[in-house]
C-alpha cells in the first residue's frame, strides 16, 4: 500500500482534526449520494459477474448505560434493543453489547444483574457476539467499602454483610469484575484496526520510529500497516466507552485504553486482596489502600474516567473544542459514557462526538428506558480501474437512540475511503 494512499481520507462534509490529507469527493467525481444511487455506469455497488467480488462488512453495536439494581427494566431495554430474545437469552442480532457500568446500588437486583451479564457473555460467542463490560464509579465505591447507596434490602439478598463483602471481592461478582470488566474500552468499527481494546497509538509503530528510523530505511509492509493504524483513513474508525468521561486534562489517557485499564486492574487487585474493612456507613470511610499509587488515586478522583462530568456539564463551545483533542489522542470518532443522567433522553453533543447514555433506567430514578445503537457498514464500490490500493469503499455509520416506543437518529454519516483494507 502506498504511503500517500494510506493517508488518504475522503469526506463529503466533515473534516476531523486528525485527517492529515483531505481530498474532496469531486476529485473523483464521486459523492456518497452518487454511489448510493448507482447511476454511474462505471461505479457499482453490485459487482459485474466477471469481477472477483469483495465482501461488504457490517457491525452492529448496542450500548446501555446505568442499570442500578433494576433487573426488570434492564430486561425491557435489552429486549427492545434486540440484545436478548423474549426468554432472556442472547438473540444473535447484535455483534457487540456494551454496558458502561453502575449495575450495582440503588436497587435489590445486584446478584441477578451480574448473573445475567455473565450468562450473556457466555452465550454471545456462539453467534459471533461479544459482551463488553465496564466498572462504574458505584462498582468501585463498593469495592472500596463505600456502601452509601446500598439498600438494606439488597444486603439481605446476599444473606449478610460479610457474605456480600466476600462475593464482591473474592466471590463470583468480584472474580467477574477482575476478569471481564475494564475501566475503559476502544471498540473499532472495522476489524482492520484489530480486536477491541487494541491500544492507540500503536505501540510498535511509535517505538519503531522513535528508535530505528533515520530516513534511509525502506518501509516494510508491516511497518506501513502500523502507520496506517495510527494516521490512515480508518485510524480513528473506533468508539471509546467509559463510565464517567475521558477528561481532556487527564494525564494517563494514552496509550488508550491500555494505560487506564492497567491502572484499574492494579487498583482493583489491591482492593480485593486487602482485608475487607467494615463498610461505610456506619463505619468510617476506608478510602483507597495505603499502597495505592498517585496514578491510581488520579484514576478515582473527580477528573478521572470514573467520575468526570465535564462532557455533560461544560458549555457547548468548550466541550466541542476539547473533544477534538481527546478523539485525536484516543484514536476514536465518538466517546460514549454514562454516569450523568438525563431522565428524558440520550444526550448528543458536538454532532454526536459526545454521547451520554445514562437516562435513569432504574426505577430508583424513574427515567426513560433507552439504548444506543450503532450500525456500521463498509461497502466496496466495484470499479475495474480502481482495485487494490485504489479500491474505493463507501463507509456509513448510523447512530440511533432507541426507546421503547420509538427511535431517533443521532448521526448518519457517509464517507468515501480509498485503500486496501484487509483485517
Amino acid at each position: 500500500m502506498l504511503l500517500n494512499t494510506v493517508h488518504l481520507q475522503l469526506y463529503s462534509s466533515i473534516r476531523h482534526v486528525y485527517s492529515e490529507h483531505l481530498v474532496h469527493l469531486s476529485f473523483f467525481g464521486l459523492s456518497p449520494e452518487t454511489i448510493a444511487s448507482q447511476k454511474s455506469s462505471q461505479i457499482l455497488l453490485t459487482p459485474p459477474d466477471n469481477l472477483n467480488t469483495l465482501q461488504p462488512f457490517t457491525r452492529h453495536i448496542v450500548a446501555v448505560g446505568d442499570l442500578h439494581g433494576d433487573l426488570p427494566n434492564a430486561l425491557r431495554v435489552l429486549r427492545f434493543s434486540k440484545v436478548i430474545d423474549n426468554v432472556g437469552n442472547w438473540s444473535g442480532a447484535v455483534d457487540f453489547f456494551v454496558q458502561t457500568g453502575d449495575i450495582i446500588d440503588r436497587g435489590d437486583d445486584t446478584i441477578k444483574l451480574f448473573k445475567l451479564m455473565e450468562k450473556l457473555r457466555s452465550q454471545a460467542p456462539k453467534t459471533g457476539g461479544v459482551v463488553i463490560s465496564h466498572l462504574g464509579n458505584h462498582e468501585w465505591m463498593n469495592a472500596i467499602g463505600d456502601w452509601r447507596y446500598v439498600y438494606p434490602s439488597e444486603i439481605k439478598t446476599f444473606g449478610t454483610v460479610e457474605a456480600r463483602q466476600r462475593m464482591i471481592s473474592t466471590g463470583s461478582i468480584g472474580r467477574a469484575w477482575a476478569n471481564n470488566y475494564t475501566v475503559a474500552s476502544r471498540l473499532p468499527l472495522h476489524p482492520y484496526l484489530g480486536p477491541p481494546n487494541t491500544p492507540y497509538p500503536p505501540v510498535r509503530s511509535r517505538l519503531y520510529f522513535e528508535q530505528d528510523l533515520d530516513g534511509t530505511e525502506k518501509l516494510e509492509t508491516s511497518h506501513m500497516h502500523e502507520l496506517d493504524l495510527e494516521s490512515g483513513p480508518l485510524s480513528h474508525a473506533a468508539l471509546s466507552f467509559v463510565h464517567g468521561g475521558l477528561s481532556p486534562t487527564y494525564e494517563a489517557l494514552v496509550p488508550f485504553p491500555e494505560k487506564i485499564n492497567e491502572l484499574g486492574t492494579s487498583l482493583l487487585r489491591k482492593l480485593q486482596r486487602r482485608e475487607q474493612p467494615p463498610p461505610h456507613p456506619p463505619h468510617p470511610y476506608p478510602g483507597l489502600p495505603p499502597s495505592a499509587t498517585g496514578e491510581e488515586h488520579e484514576l478515582y478522583d473527580a477528573n478521572g474516567p470514573l467520575w468526570y462530568r465535564g462532557w455533560a456539564l461544560e458549555p457547548e463551545e468548550k466541550v466541542c473544542e476539547d473533544v477534538e483533542k481527546v478523539l485525536k489522542a484516543t484514536g476514536t470518532r465518538r466517546m460514549i459514557m454514562g454516569h450523568t443522567p438525563d431522565f428524558h433522553n440520550i444526550v448528543s453533543r458536538c454532532n454526536g462526538k459526545i454521547i451520554i447514555i445514562d437516562t435513569g433506567i432504574s426505577h430508583a430514578y424513574g427515567g426513560v428506558l433507552s439504548a444506543l445503537s450503532i450500525h456500521y457498514t463498509f461497502t466496496p464500490v466495484f470499479d475495474p480501474e480502481n482495485t487494490g490500493a485504489k479500491q474505493i469503499w463507501l463507509e456509513r455509520e448510523v447512530v440511533s437512540a432507541l426507546y421503547e416506543e420509538h427511535q431517533e437518529v443521532i448521526a448518519d454519516e457517509q464517507r468515501v475511503v480509498v485503500g486496501d483494507f484487509v483485517a
